[in-house]
């Protein structure tokens, strides 16, 4: 699974976002330009120590993520955007699929949603909310995509620290 983030502005966000990508082992996609530096404090903050562990990569621009995403055949590449008119449960995400947020200013950007307007989807929420916390739009549908795939590879049951689960 790959979660993309285009042009993403709030350093904490994106920290958070990449906590997730490791904890379910998905690879993080920046698309530049980005509203910070990938060294500030708030970034490793909010990533906490997992960010050295994170699989990351940056592009310039859109076209140059495209040339990466070309070469994962039978991929697909959805567009998470509050103008879609279908809901992210609504779809089959397969295993290697790419999942795009905007910026948390803008979202993607409308000359890419038209190009895409097949694959994009939406968090059913009240009308009068523009949009939910971009961390949070990623763990949502990033969860859904996992879950549609049986939570492949992932530890699916946890262990007490001083007690035991009674039988």
């Amino acid at each position: 699974m790959h979660i993309v983030l285009h042009q993403p502005e709030i350093p904490a966000n994106t920290g958070n976002i990449g906590r997730t990508c490791v904890a379910t082992g998905t690879s993080l996609h920046l698309i530049e330009p980005l509203g910070f530096r990938l060294n500030e404090k708030e970034i490793r903050r909010a990533g906490m120590d997992y960010w050295e562990k994170l699989s990351v990569s940056r592009y310039m621009n859109y076209p140059e993520f495209l040339l990466e995403y070309e070469k994962h055949p039978g991929a697909r590449l959805w567009m998470a955007t509050t103008k879609a008119k279908r809901a992210y449960t609504e779809v089959e995400f397969g295993e290697d699929d790419f999942i795009m947020f905007g910026k948390e200013s803008a979202g993607i950007p409308e000359e890419i949603l038209v190009e895409h307007s097949e694959d994009c989807i939406r968090i059913p929420m009240l009308p009068e909310i523009r949009s939910l916390n971009l961390s949070n739009s990623v763990a949502i549908v990033l969860y859904e995509a996992l879950r549609q795939n049986q939570f492949k590879s992932m530890q699916r049951e946890g262990e007490l620290h001083r007690l035991h689960w009674k039988e």
